[in-house]
């Protein structure tokens, strides 16, 4: 009898162990598949999706299953005299715990607080708006940079116009901008510092060959903070604009802000003016959270961007308003033959409550330069108003790459040109390079409980006949249209199929193809 309750004890002592450790697996893998582009095609919906029921439900489930195992293992090296069930459970423990933390909802994350302040007038820096602060900007990050395995430290702008050229943050730091303080960016090129095209674009969107650093960076840092109490970051764009309309730029202009391979920044509580070209730019980078900000160029700025998370994974963009001249947030992945080559997705982004607005462009947009594949985005509680175009899809022959897995609810439109526009002959090409037959993806789109007042033409969904625009769905959707007359002329298709479900106007026939089966996309 002895040896058969020392078989039970020591079989669902090694069940106990086994089961936990296939969860970890399971939940390891499914973390990975939102970075992999192959994974990413099996599993980055159901990580998203289970992240918020399943593994909180289990990692409440995980201390009482390790004192059930423990004690069971206590037992059995009292036994049988097997300690190793115990080491496998401590050591799964750990790792269990440690993915854990790195789980959840991105908008759920909250910036760290640093106890060491430092201010930018202890070097040198002037606040009257016509001395340059450059050199006091990057003396004050390198010395900031001794903090590092302290938890980091605070750099505080007080009130005043700090006038500044382009400079690097570094990791560990908080960038403060008092209420009533002001970051001038220089309007001087030569204050800017010139570097090479990201990989994944091959070279400057605005021209050839190289473009002008961001006015502030970070380039492979983590745990950055850039914050405030509503102080304002002003590019003083309209001198970059005038070269661009006039063709007399030497280099593609600069960004406010821009992240590279950087993970775990917080961008919050701050207003940006006037940015020559992007206001917040993260590309290659993970764990990014913009909040409470607010992002104003003048309508006639040239393809000025507002956020444009760019080959980056767990992003959220929430509390904020954004009004652009040409797009207000637009989520890419890089370029033709650069971007398949560079092969980094932008996957897991979350947007919601915003105020939207895009005079010459639209107001939430995806591609054109996707090569990378942009998937599982969920965009809720956006307020889009004056905007050429309300959410757009483009992309091209030759692009490759995929948009899919995009869910967008609870939208409210007014005064907009087109609402839904999906173009598969958008954009132009960094070069001769591209492969004509890559083709890009774009699958498993759901639009759904949309309002709309003021509409000029409802919607344009023009696929190509090399790669057709499938599982389209859209439903619960309202719109006023302008020229209400006419309501056939509002939808215009061709090489898409969908679904459509309580649609007003209703819809093209093409979008009344099949019944909803969402399920998930395949790669061509």
């Amino acid at each position: 009898k002895r040896k058969k309750k020392e078989s039970f004890f020591c079989v669902f002592g090694l069940s106990v162990v086994i089961i936990t450790l296939l969860f970890s697996f399971l939940s390891f893998f499914l973390s990975l598949s939102s970075s992999s582009p192959l994974l990413s095609l099996s599993g980055s919906y159901l990580a998203r999706k289970s992240s918020s029921l399943f593994f909180p439900l289990l990692y409440s489930l995980f201390p009482s299953l390790t004192l059930t195992a423990f004690f069971i293992c206590v037992l059995q090296i009292k036994m049988m005299m097997m300690p190793v069930e115990l080491v496998l459970l401590l050591a799964l423990s750990c790792v269990i715990l440690i993915h854990a933390t790195s789980l959840g909802n991105v908008c759920d994350q909250r910036p760290k607080k640093r106890e060491h302040i430092m201010r930018i007038t202890e070097f040198g820096a002037v606040g009257d708006g016509k001395t340059l602060n450059t050199l006091a900007f990057q003396n004050a990050v390198f010395s900031l940079k001794s903090y590092a395995d302290k938890g980091g430290a605070q750099l505080f702008v007080p009130s005043g116009r700090w006038l500044t050229g382009s400079f690097n943050l570094t990791s560990h730091i908080t960038l403060f901008l008092d209420k009533d303080a002001v970051i001038l960016a220089s309007q001087d090129p030569s204050d800017w510092q010139v570097v090479d095209p990201l990989p994944s674009y091959g070279q400057g969107v605005d021209l050839p060959g190289r473009r002008y650093m961001s006015l502030i960076n970070g380039h492979m840092l983590h745990d950055v903070i850039i914050t405030g109490d509503n102080g304002t970051i002003d590019g003083q764009g309209l001198v970059w604009w005038d070269r661009y309309n006039s063709n007399s730029l030497e280099h593609s202009r600069p960004h406010l802000i821009e992240f590279v391979s950087s993970e775990n920044v917080f961008v919050s509580n701050l207003t940006f003016l006037n940015a020559p070209a992007y206001t917040i730019h993260s590309v290659y980078s993970r764990n990014v959270y913009i909040h409470n900000v607010t992002a104003n160029t003048s309508p006639e700025s040239p393809y000025t961007v507002g956020i444009v998370p760019d080959s980056s994974e767990n992003v959220c963009i929430q509390d904020s308003t954004i009004n652009m001249g040409y797009d207000a947030i637009s989520l890419k992945s890089g370029w033709d033959e650069y971007g398949i080559s560079y092969a980094r997705p932008t996957a897991n982004v979350e947007i919601r409550n915003v105020y939207l607005g895009a005079a010459s462009g639209s107001s939430i947009s995806f591609g054109s330069e996707m090569s990378g594949g942009i998937s599982d985005v969920e965009v809720s509680n956006a307020h889009i108003y004056n905007s050429l175009t309300g959410i757009a899809f483009r992309t091209t022959k030759g692009r490759g790459g995929y948009m899919k897995e995009i869910d967008i609810s609870n939208i409210h439109m007014v005064n907009v040109g087109t609402a839904f526009l999906a173009n598969g002959s958008f954009g132009t090409h960094p070069d001769s390079g591209f492969d004509e037959n890559a083709f890009p993806l774009v699958s498993h789109i759901r639009l759904h409980d949309i309002v709309g007042e003021n509409i000029s033409i409802a919607g344009d969904f023009f696929g190509t006949k090399e790669s057709p625009f499938t599982s389209i769905i859209l439903s619960n959707i309202s719109l006023s249209i302008k020229n209400s007359d006419s309501p056939a002329d509002s939808w215009q298709c061709s090489y898409v199929d969908g679904s459509s479900d309580s649609v007003v106007p209703e819809p093209c026939p093409e979008l009344k193809s099949f019944d909803s089966d969402y399920g998930r996309a395949e790669a061509l």
